[in-house]
């Protein structure tokens, strides 16, 4: 299983970045994927999810209006859609797939992860 995480950079702040996430050696429509992050010297945390069907999506409170979560079930990928960036949302952001939606949303955990895509915001 292989989740490539791209898209990540240096911006500043109220800019937007668009990471895309490709999914292989999965069944990509049996999987709910999600993003979560690592801010610097902090524990990882969840960002955004989307359930397998994509009609069903949940966001931290730190970011909810201002993330948006997709997928493309024929490209086999997700993306996370970044507006209005903040300095801290500086962190290293990794997309992660799960079958089970309530172990990501309320366990924060997954069973695949990428690489990660580093995302900085400079004030």
């Amino acid at each position: 299983v292989q989740l490539q995480a791209s898209g990540g950079g240096l911006v500043q702040a109220g800019d937007s970045l668009r990471l895309s996430c490709a999914v292989s050696g999965l069944t990509f429509n049996k999987y709910n994927l999600a993003w979560f992050r690592q801010p610097p010297g902090q524990e990882r945390e969840f960002v955004a999810a989307v359930r397998w069907s994509g009609t069903i999506t949940d966001y931290s409170d730190s970011v909810k209006g201002r993330f948006t979560i997709s997928r493309d079930n024929g490209k086999k990928r997700v993306v996370l859609q970044m507006n209005n960036l903040r300095p801290e949302d500086t962190a290293i952001y990794y997309c992660t797939a799960a079958e089970n939606y309530l172990r990501i949303v309320r366990a924060g955990e997954s069973e695949f992860w990428g690489q990660g895509t580093q995302v900085t915001v400079s004030s």
